[in-house]
């Protein structure tokens, strides 16, 4: 495993970073807790030290099992949890925050995440709440989620925010334009999430066959409509030429893409599976030469102008 540490705060993460989402239930489909615990601890003895989860995945339940699995060895791993919209008020953010603490058994959280801007309550207001915590030593750093430039600009001026977490992958770029410059320039990290866009840089879809069931969330997914997955065919394919080339995955090769981006501090990956989770962490050794990125990125240029027509 590699290791990046936040420019602002010092503390240091892994390049791969486990996403907890799945094991909170939810939307997603279910091993148990146990697996999920099993998983959790594979992940550190790989040497993935930092874990990404939220109050509101699977109402705390998510947190919960990250609490379970990382307890004697919760000063050797970096949790980063999130505060949900509903409850950015002042007095909503403590309650969550101690909510959070007491659910992942520590009494401290590293990096802590506003999940989305709210349209009511002002950002001053919810960061005042922050700005406590982290003076109080319950929280280390303040994060962001979900903000676009501008909302990260407004929120830069009542915090310290050491990082920020958008959704980017080789079908989500977005942020190339504005985002991930302006963070290079003002030393803010970046965690991407959906870092394999939900499933569909696995090749699972395009060349595994698997089709999404009928109550499946990302079945109604921009990414998923059939006439986007067709033009996401290409990408597809020049991953796994790629991917063939070196003896690796579809998968592997698009998170080693990720880590190749200037100003990408660690991609989040989740899943329930030891196996997938030993090629998520082998990706941070994967070398992708310049002639390779630039055909990826010609390929996903080519797919992103199809789908947003």
């Amino acid at each position: 495993m590699k290791y990046r540490t936040l420019q602002k705060s010092g503390i240091q993460v892994s390049a791969i970073t486990f996403g907890c989402w799945e094991l909170g239930g939810g939307p997603w489909e279910f091993t148990s807790d146990e697996n999920n615990m099993k998983a959790l601890r594979a992940a550190f003895d790989m040497g993935i030290t930092t874990f990404d989860t939220a109050e509101g995945y699977g109402n705390g339940h998510s947190e919960e099992i990250v609490g379970a699995a990382l307890e004697g060895i919760r000063k050797d791993a970096i949790i980063s949890t999130k505060v949900s919209r509903a409850n950015l008020a002042p007095e909503n953010v403590r309650k969550s925050a101690e909510a959070s603490l007491k659910r992942l058994r520590t009494d401290y959280i590293d990096i802590y995440y506003i999940h989305w801007p709210s349209f009511e309550i002002p950002v001053a207001e919810t960061l005042s709440e922050f700005n406590k915590l982290k003076q109080e030593g319950l929280i280390r750093a303040i994060a962001v989620s979900n903000f676009s430039l501008e909302q990260l600009e407004e929120a830069g001026k009542y915090a310290q925010i050491d990082m920020i977490q958008p959704e980017y992958s080789l079908l989500h770029r977005g942020i190339e334009k504005d985002v991930l410059p302006y963070c290079k320039q003002n030393g803010i990290a970046v965690m991407s999430y959906s870092s394999i866009a939900k499933g569909i840089l696995t090749g699972a879809f395009h060349i595994g066959g698997k089709q999404l069931a009928e109550d499946d969330f990302r079945k109604t997914r921009r990414l998923f409509l059939p006439e986007h997955l067709e033009a996401e065919r290409g990408l597809i394919l020049k991953l796994k030429e790629i991917a063939d080339a070196k003896g690796k995955t579809v998968s592997q090769v698009a998170i080693s893409w990720l880590l190749h981006q200037d100003g990408l501090t660690t991609a989040i990956v989740g899943t329930q599976n030891v196996k997938h989770l030993r090629e998520n962490a082998d990706a941070v050794d994967i070398e992708l030469s310049p002639q390779e990125l630039a055909e990826l990125n010609a390929a996903s240029d080519k797919a992103l102008a199809a789908i947003d027509g």
